[in-house]
């Protein structure tokens, strides 16, 4: 590729299309939109309903592009695993959902590549600060409290079950 420009955008998985914020951007490149769409369309499919990142490369010179698909963001993916509508908006205040152990290891491992964590235990502290600022609890416990309990190996059983990331 020669010259390159980069879209980085949000997107609802599987249901993007030609209109804002892609369309007017694409518009003045030299490369296909409905391609474009298509091909983003086809690699978030499996994301359908969660808003996703998307980076849209385009070579200047031929229209060519590639994607690169990120993963949703870790309050999306806690959403779609409760089944919620959406997070608190007073999280000290109002809880929206409680957690099990089994869905905060599967979220932790869902976002694990983008996650700062080294091992599954770090993960899911990482989602628990997550699910705090969303009114979302673990087992009934406060987030923060829970990602005590975690120090202090009060969950070393439920991890030792689960598989690593």
């Amino acid at each position: 590729m020669g010259d390159t420009t980069t879209i980085s955008t949000l997107v609802e998985g599987g249901s993007t299309s030609a209109g804002p914020p892609l369309g007017p951007e694409l518009g003045p490149m030299p490369t296909d939109v409905g391609e474009v769409v298509s091909t983003i369309n086809e690699e978030t499919k499996d994301f359908e309903g969660m808003e996703v990142p998307v980076d849209v490369i385009v070579d200047e010179e031929t229209g060519d592009f590639d994607i690169e698909v990120g993963k949703p963001p870790a309050a999306q993916l806690l959403i779609d695993e409760l089944g919620i509508p959406k997070g608190s908006g007073e999280p000290n205040l109002n809880k929206v959902a409680d957690m099990n152990f089994e869905q905060l290891a599967k979220v932790a491992r869902m976002k694990a590549s983008d996650l700062q964590a080294m091992d599954l235990r770090g993960a899911v502290k990482e989602i628990l600060g997550t699910a705090q600022s969303m009114g979302i609890t673990l087992d009934g416990t406060e987030a923060y409290e829970a990602q005590q309990k975690i120090a202090d190996g009060e969950y070393d059983s439920e991890l030792e079950n689960e598989e690593g990331i």
